[in-house]
């Protein structure tokens, strides 16, 4: 199954979360391999939609908020440097809307 081009991804997520170094689970540093950076968050959510247009998803756990999936891929870097990362999707219970959750690094 794909995940719906309309999935929600947070603006948050990225800017606040994301591309913001953490003392630990960091992944900034890890994107900003791919050149993303705060300034260009913008392309790093679009890189984000790519992934989604250009693979399946995997279900993985169900929860009380809804089902998880895994959606693997490349993330096309803004340097011309693509990583391989798991995104995570959540189909929310309450109205089965899809919202981006995070990605990792891929570690097949």
């Amino acid at each position: 199954m794909k995940i719906p081009e309309n999935a929600i991804i947070p603006e948050a997520k990225i800017t606040k979360y994301l591309l913001i170094f953490k003392p630990r689970n960091d992944k900034s540093k890890y994107l900003a391999q791919a050149g993303f950076s705060l300034d260009n968050w913008q392309l790093l959510k679009l890189a984000i939609q790519e992934i989604i247009k250009d693979n399946e998803a995997k279900e993985d756990i169900t929860d009380q908020y809804g089902t998880y999936y895994q959606v693997i891929g490349e993330l096309k870097g803004v340097n011309n440097q693509n990583l391989t990362v798991v995104t995570i999707w959540l189909r929310k219970e309450i109205d089965q809307q899809f919202q981006f959750i995070t990605l990792k690094p891929y570690r097949g």
